[in-house]
């Protein structure tokens, strides 16, 4: 097969208005990290994170206080994954094509792969809904529902900016059937200020965040917890790892919404109890509880499954994307050239492997996602 990629690329962009692409809110909504993505697979970079400060009462001595020492965190990293799609292709088959077009059939093979692997890295991103710090939503009810009504936006917007998330940046990446209430119910040019939506689809910038879309947001299965409790060592405020009772039934699993009796906000659990009869522990998302339980016991309750939509600071997340790498000595590929997807401007390498009378090309990139602040993000249910 005497083709290069040359001759493919310009089949290649061509083809992108033919093949099915799902919508990847996330990707261009999160921080991509081009220093973290030069580490090698599941090496890992730690972020540095500043704790909160104290202040103190200022009075007046003849030496400086002997303070200020804090103990700096740190969250980890890691490109995790280096993925390939494969596509081959004999002589038979090339000169089979009617027409001649084995190119254009070869060019949406391609796009076929980056959409594969692009819908991979908005599913991992999409995924990090159980480290994020609340839930703002009712489950059962889909945001947007009602017309002139943003309330599901400025809820979660609220969670983030009580936790002193900036202002800044802020994202909102929704599932599609919240998408089509959005466009549907509120995209009249009065209330939402524009005709983008109404004359073009185009999703706002709405309660100060900027809203996507996603076909991978998830819906995941929670826990069955009944008739657990907290026990009543009693829980400051910012508490993040509580005991259980030894009663009930079932499980509290990584990524459930829970409410306690007494307290409204919904909590998002970052790792569980797999049999809450035992008396075991569960720890929330940072920042952890907003309201001190006193010294009783505490009901308990797991929010129904639900769509997690998600609210973030674009720095919340992070993806450290970049292409495989390579020996210094190369390898046996013919040809290999870098592809920018302009969906989610993430890059691709394509490269062709000569084998006995047959070609075989090979669609490839790496990457990791981490949440390294979870105080700046919250779910959104629907």
């Amino acid at each position: 097969m005497a083709n290069t990629l040359t001759d493919l690329i310009p089949e290649l962009y061509s083809s992108l208005d033919i093949v099915s692409r799902e919508l990847t809110g996330f990707i261009p909504a999160v921080t991509l990290d081009a220093v973290t993505a030069r580490a090698a697979l599941n090496q890992t970079v730690r972020s540095f994170v500043a704790p909160a400060a104290a202040a103190g009462n200022i009075t007046p001595a003849a030496t400086v206080p002997d303070d200020g020492d804090q103990t700096i965190g740190n969250v980890s990293l890691s490109i995790t994954k280096q993925r390939r799609v494969p596509i081959r292709w004999n002589g038979d088959e090339e000169i089979s094509v009617i027409g001649g077009n084995a190119n254009a059939v070869r060019a949406n093979q391609i796009q076929q792969a980056i959409r594969t692997l692009a819908n991979e890295m908005e599913s991992d991103l999409a995924a990090l809904y159980n480290v994020c710090s609340r839930a703002a939503g009712t489950t059962g009810t889909v945001p947007f529902a009602t017309a002139n009504n943003y309330l599901a936006a400025s809820g979660a917007r609220k969670i983030l900016v009580d936790n002193g998330a900036p202002q800044s940046d802020l994202q909102l990446v929704i599932d599609t059937t919240s998408g089509s209430n959005l466009r549907g119910l509120q995209s009249a040019v009065d209330s939402a200020g524009t005709s983008s939506i109404l004359r073009q689809g185009v999703l706002l910038d709405i309660s100060g965040m900027m809203v996507r879309e996603s076909a991978q947001i998830t819906e995941p299965a929670v826990g069955t917890a009944a008739s657990s409790t907290v026990n009543n060592a009693g829980y400051a405020v910012g508490a993040t790892v509580l005991t259980l009772t030894a009663v009930g039934t079932g499980t509290i699993v990584a990524g459930d919404v829970l409410t306690f009796a007494g307290d409204t906000n919904q909590y998002v659990v970052v790792s569980g109890d797999t049999d809450v009869s035992n008396g075991g522990t569960i720890t929330l998302a940072a920042p952890g509880l907003l309201v001190a339980m006193s010294t009783a016991t505490k009901a308990i309750t797991v929010v129904a499954s639900s769509p997690r939509n998600m609210a973030f600071h674009r720095g919340a997340i992070v993806l450290a994307q970049r292409l495989a790498p390579l020996p210094s000595g190369g390898d046996i590929a013919v040809d290999r050239t870098t592809i920018v997807d302009p969906r989610s401007g993430l890059a691709f390498e394509v490269a062709m492997y000569p084998q006995y009378r047959q070609m075989q090309y090979e669609i490839s990139c790496a990457w990791g996602v981490a949440m390294i602040k979870p105080e700046h993000a919250c779910n959104l249910l629907g």
